[in-house]
């Protein structure tokens, strides 16, 4: 194979899409380019894309994928070696005339590349590229539009190995969460005292002997910290769990190896034996809301139309308006899941964006409407998986807040 179309290594562990597949999309798409920039590692998504290993990083590079022909790739005379690993042509610069000149050449011929670029930070997962960068490629007379589809298709979508990894730390996950309202329960049971805190460390111990990683530790909220959709327990401060208590906990982690990806949930119990009728009710209506949800990605899918990010979160949103309850859910409906928790595809969002995307096969995101009350929240999330024309939830789904003591 000619070294200019040979695969991509990356480090999710396989053989990335090889050159000419994106160059084919680049054509399908009528884009001259897919450019790459990085600086001080800003842009994780070009190292996955490319399978570019940290180097040094200190000195701004340049690589261009055009629609046809061969890579070009711009580097800084100190980290000439940076890009060495991909196939194209190098052109080195030391000064900010040489890299002008040198920014001109490899564009010459592009009318409309693709950056990490998002216009009016739509987008913000994708919006890496710094606007001075933006200037200096349209000063090229090259018109810059958003990557993010490209972003979608060939970072965001998941291989076999991801989707079973994907179900590998459910397992674990699933595991973890349930023994942890047991765990809890006990606790309280005995008279033992246990904190938010105390019983994050616990679940991170678990995932250690299993060997899940996570970005950041779970969420452990009782009482009206639960209604704080991204409370951080310390230990110092952090609510004892009590008799009576309302306990969420907003787990996530993958697997500890590389190109793993997450798997994210939501699970609430009570400490008691009967669960308070406000408590259940607002459970019924979050589970509702992430059913309807469900069904609009599932139905729309097997009916042949295209799903979008933003009506799939109207679908849920309109639940909980209709219940009443709109100003209580403050957040998207879900996120895209990927090697981060917080992935780089389409959002089920209309609320803090308008996620326009569609959502492509072979990948991943949450669904997780909530209610956050003063006194207490309630959250129910799942994990959402597309392949083809099916959407399957991949684990289990919570049908009524656990009633922990009996």
């Amino acid at each position: 194979m000619n070294s200019n179309v040979r695969s991509i290594k990356a480090q999710r562990g396989e053989t990335m899409p090889q050159i000419d597949a994106i160059q084919t999309e680049l054509r399908s798409t009528g884009l001259d380019g897919w450019l790459f920039y990085d600086f001080h590692h800003r842009d994780p998504i070009a190292a996955r894309v490319l399978g570019l290993e940290n180097g040094m990083g200190t000195r701004r590079w340049f690589y261009l994928i055009p629609g046809r022909g061969a890579p070009r790739k711009l580097v800084h005379r100190i980290e000439s070696g940076a890009l060495d690993a991909l196939p194209g042509k190098k052109l080195v610069y030391a000064s900010l005339e040489e890299l002008q000149k040198g920014l001109a050449r490899i564009m010459a011929g592009c009318r409309k590349v693709a950056m990490q670029y998002s216009p009016r930070n739509a987008i913000p997962y994708i919006s890496l590229v710094d606007a001075g960068t933006v200037e200096m490629v349209r000063a090229c007379g090259c018109r810059v539009v958003s990557s993010a589809d490209l972003v979608q298709k060939f970072e965001a979508s998941w291989s076999a190995e991801q989707y079973a990894s994907h179900l590998d730390a459910g397992r674990v996950i699933d595991r973890v969460t349930q023994e942890a309202l047991v765990y809890a329960a006990a606790s309280v049971k005995n008279k033992s005292p246990l904190s938010e805190y105390a019983l994050q460390r616990w679940m991170l111990e678990q995932f250690r002997i299993a060997a899940v990683i996570t970005d950041e530790p779970p969420i452990v909220a009782v009482g009206p910290h639960s209604g704080d959709p991204h409370y951080e327990p310390r230990e110092a401060g952090s609510s004892p769990i009590r008799k009576g208590d309302l306990l969420l906990l907003d787990v996530w982690g993958k697997l500890d190896r590389p190109g793993s990806v997450y798997y994210d949930i939501t699970w609430v119990g009570y400490l008691g034996a009967a669960v308070p009728e406000k408590q259940a009710k607002i459970f019924t209506i979050v589970a509702a809301a992430r059913d309807r949800a469900i069904a609009f990605v599932q139905q729309s899918l097997a009916a042949g139309r295209a799903v979008k990010g933003w009506p799939v979160d109207q679908a849920a949103r309109e639940v909980i308006r209709n219940s009443g309850f709109a100003n209580y859910f403050v957040h998207r409906t879900g996120h895209n899941i990927g090697q981060e928790v917080h992935g780089n595809g389409a959002n089920m969002d209309s609320l803090e964006t308008h996620d326009d995307r569609r959502i492509l096969p072979q990948t991943c995101f949450s669904i997780e409407p909530g209610i956050y009350l003063p006194e207490f929240g309630i959250r129910s999330e799942v994990n959402v998986y597309v392949d083809g024309a099916q959407a399957r939830v991949t684990g289990p789904m919570q049908t009524g807040i656990l009633p922990l003591l009996s």
